[in-house]
Order: C-alpha cells, then sequence, then structure tokens
C-alpha cells in the first residue's frame, strides 16, 4: 500500500466495501481490467494539443516584487512555520517584515 500523506485517513473494510458496491451497481462505470490497463496510453499521447494547453507557464511579471533566495535557517524554526501547512514561506516573510517594521518604527 502506498504511503499516504499525514493526516489522510484510510477508508475502512466496510466504507470500501460500499464504493465497491456502488462501482458495481454503476451501469456508467467500471474497474479497469488487465487488458484496459495494458492499452492505456499517456494523455500527452492521445490528445497532446489538450496537454500543451494545460501546461501554461507563468509569464514574465511585469514588475518583480519578490527576491528569489536562498537562505539557511535553523530547523527548528523552518518546522515551527512548516507545521502551520501550506504558505509557510509568506508567514516567514510576514514575520520578518513585522520585526523589521517593528525595530525600525
Amino acid at each position: 500500500m502506498p504511503k499516504l500523506k499525514p493526516g489522510t485517513v484510510p477508508t475502512t473494510n466496510e466504507e470500501d466495501r460500499r464504493i465497491k458496491e456502488g462501482i458495481a451497481a454503476d451501469p456508467d462505470i467500471s474497474e479497469m481490467t488487465d487488458e484496459m490497463l495494458a492499452n492505456a496510453r499517456p494523455a500527452s499521447e492521445v490528445h497532446p494539443e489538450i496537454v500543451e494547453w494545460y501546461k501554461r507557464t507563468r509569464g514574465k511579471q511585469k514588475k518583480p516584487i519578490k527576491t528569489p533566495i536562498y537562505i539557511r535557517l535553523d530547523n527548528d524554526i523552518v518546522e515551527h512555520f512548516k507545521s502551520g501547512g501550506k504558505g509557510w514561506q509568506t508567514k516567514i516573510n510576514d514575520a520578518l517584515r513585522k520585526s523589521m517594521n517593528s525595530q525600525y518604527a
């Protein structure tokens, strides 16, 4: 079984059974057979134009407002900010700004 992301709650056997019953009862869907899996091709091979459309990249910033840097921080500081989840780099930026503003106010 693949490793689950932290916080992921695995399904119980009862939930898994109900899901499989729902799949079996749905006339519009079925589980893939070994033959279907063997014939599967990547989306980029089947519809390259759609994949290309989704691969849009960000354009150059009109007025860059952030400077990418490399900084070494103590592990406990990084872990503290990462423990808050997504946006941890923004939180570090905010903490530095707050420190800067209070120091020079």
